[in-house]
């Protein structure tokens, strides 16, 4: 790397119109050195080049995991392994998500809670915890319906989330609550939600979920894509109490 003074002579040989290989042999340099410094306009400080990060280009998905997953990094970090091979430490994940967490505490903070009448909502979602038997952790997916109103819920363990386990656990959210409510909402999974423009608002339902609400008389929706607290009453841990739903008998 040249001094300054010696790349400002570089410029001013240049400007008097002294072509690169006369420069290079009056000062004493390549001709490679003399074309890159006219390249680049003259003397710049030398800047360490960016190292690449484990995580760059993953960097959309890596947010979509952390909401899905509502902020735990270590469930991140394993859905990495298992989706992309990615094998990175907890550390690593934790950093990465460190302004995705300061955005949900803003969200949050910003939610205004919306309140539904009677037999209006019902809310679903899953979630997953870990279960010892033996020496072994089993993976247990629960599915958990709550009430817009009350908030009374209803929670049945499957050990996976495909359509059919949202599906089973919906009718018997039904039936445990003795009748139907209005309208459904849930937080854009696959298995139930095929497209949700972000944009638009543009939603299409799964055929089989979409037959389904038509069979019970049930209207689906589906939270903003990337704001589940439009979803809370499931978000938050709240009280219960019981409501009237469309044919229910209480």
């Amino acid at each position: 790397m040249k001094a300054p003074e010696e790349v400002s002579a570089v410029v001013r040989l240049h400007e008097r119109g002294w072509g690169s290989r006369r420069i290079a042999r009056e000062l004493g340099m390549s001709r490679t050195t003399v074309k890159r410094y006219l390249a680049q306009g003259g003397w710049l400080r030398y800047r360490k080049p960016r190292r690449g990060k484990c995580l760059d280009g993953l960097e959309a998905w890596v947010e979509q995991a952390f909401r899905q997953h509502r902020g735990n990094a270590e469930v991140v970090r394993q859905e990495l392994a298992r989706v992309h091979g990615v094998s990175v430490s907890l550390r690593t994940v934790e950093r990465a998500v460190v302004p995705l967490r300061r955005t949900w505490a803003a969200e949050a903070r910003a939610t205004v809670r919306f309140e539904t009448p009677p037999g209006r909502q019902l809310q679903i979602d899953f979630g997953q915890t870990q279960v010892p038997i033996g020496a072994e952790k089993l993976a247990v997916h629960l599915f958990v319906a709550t009430l817009g109103y009350s908030r009374r819920n209803f929670v049945r363990a499957f050990v996976h989330e495909r359509q059919s386990a949202w599906l089973m656990g919906l009718e018997a959210a039904f039936r445990h609550f003795g009748g139907v409510p209005e309208e459904v909402l849930v937080d854009n999974p696959r298995a139930l939600v095929s497209v949700h423009d972000g944009a638009t608002r543009e939603v299409v339902f799964h055929p089989r979920f979409h037959a389904f609400c038509r069979y019970w008389r049930v209207r689906p929706r589906a939270c903003a894509p990337y704001r589940a607290r439009t979803k809370g009453k499931d978000e938050n841990g709240v009280g219960y109490q019981s409501v009237g739903l469309r044919g229910s008998r209480a």
